[in-house]
């Protein structure tokens, strides 16, 4: 192993498969090389490349007869304070490595362009707490669906789910500007139904539309949204790119990111990283995940630590965040939910609210819903 790295450097932890001691050499040694200097050990003759460059091997572990926690050190530096060169060395190359998963990662706690690569959530919990005026009780959440509903029936949805009292009442993440609900419309047709509804009952619920396409359009849909006065908005990092959503957070967001996990199963990246860490880390202020026992496979150890991730960030600076369990919470479940996440969480309930049937169903689970998480003694 090498000695203690003479640098400001980012720790990274990987989870490496390997059936014999032959195959673990090598493949941490691919880690070494391929996350920064990409060459053969033999090629690289610069002094300053090998001792300011290549990364350093910290320790390397059993997990069980197979996987091996490797832990190495690359210099900060490898970085170029940037938000997509950090993800590079993070992860870059090895990624394509079907027998790594990046499983952790640790910051310098000097390095000096931390913000400009990272912006980190905005707002966090207090200042999304502050928005929909809900000091400590968990909070509440629906997603207007499905696709191919027109612009007026989503608005009127909308206006229900505030009249009930809902907190954050977002997109659907399928809904984009397709031509039967056109982006601009549907946002100026929510906004102004959240509006009148908090107008008649004298809360503060939000709407959150969401954004996606290419960046020239994702950005002039967040002006757009910013300029109707929306309380939140909602982006998929890894359908958009992570580094391009540090760039909104950055110079062009004036309200809070909600991420979604759109794509997020598409890398080797451990789930309480990737949506617990770096989500927040690249600007989110809540972060959707798949909740146990759901339509999705995380189990209730991951989900928890996620959640822990999120409402007590191990990097400092980084602000407290929201999670927002969600994928098939029936309505039934909502006490055993709250129970094991408490009250820093938002409640996010798509389908367990609109199976109640007819509208006047769904006004009263709604209604029902909002009471329940108002009651909820922890």
């Amino acid at each position: 192993m090498s000695s203690p790295a003479p640098w400001p450097s980012l720790r990274v932890t990987y989870h490496v498969t390997a059936s014999n001691q032959a195959d673990l050499d090598a493949r941490v040694e691919s880690l070494l090389l391929e996350q920064t200097v990409e060459l053969p050990r033999a090629a690289l003759r610069d002094p300053f490349v090998l001792e300011n460059i290549l990364g350093r091997l910290v320790s390397v572990e059993a997990i069980d007869t197979t996987k091996h926690r490797a832990i190495i050190d690359f210099p900060i530096i490898a970085t170029a304070d940037d938000p997509a060169q950090f993800l590079n060395v993070l992860f870059g190359n090895s990624s394509i490595q079907e027998h790594v998963m990046l499983a952790d990662f640790e910051l310098p706690t000097d390095w000096p362009g931390y913000k400009n690569a990272l912006p980190g959530a905005q707002f966090g919990t207090a200042g999304l707490r502050k928005i929909v005026n809900v000091p400590t009780r968990a909070l509440t959440s629906t997603a207007l669906k499905p696709i191919g509903l027109s612009n007026e029936r989503i608005a009127f949805l909308c206006g229900l789910f505030a009249e009930a009292g809902v907190d954050v009442i977002k997109d659907d993440h399928g809904l984009a500007n397709h031509s039967f609900h056109p982006f601009e419309d549907r946002v100026r047709a929510c906004q102004k139904a959240v509006t009148d509804a908090n107008r008649a009952t004298g809360r503060k619920s939000i709407y959150a539309p969401n954004l996606t396409g290419t960046p020239t359009t994702v950005l002039k849909q967040l002006k757009f949204a910013q300029d109707e006065s929306v309380g939140a908005v909602m982006v998929a990092p890894m359908l958009l790119g992570m580094p391009f959503m540090a760039e909104i957070v950055a110079k062009h967001a004036k309200v809070p990111i909600l991420g979604h996990p759109s794509f997020g199963g598409a890398t080797r990246i451990a789930p309480e990283l990737l949506y617990g860490k770096l989500f927040p880390l690249f600007g989110s202020d809540a972060t959707i995940f798949a909740n146990f026992g759901g339509r999705f496979a995380y189990s209730k150890e991951t989900c928890g630590k996620i959640a822990g991730a999120l409402t007590k960030p191990s990097i400092p600076g980084l602000l407290p965040t929201l999670p927002m369990p969600a994928g098939g919470i029936k309505y039934h479940q909502v006490a055993d939910v709250l129970s094991f996440y408490g009250r820093e969480v938002i409640l996010l309930i798509g389908g367990g609210l609109y199976e109640a049937g007819d509208d006047k169903a769904l006004r009263a689970r709604a209604d029902e819903f909002v009471r329940h998480v108002a009651d909820f003694k922890s």
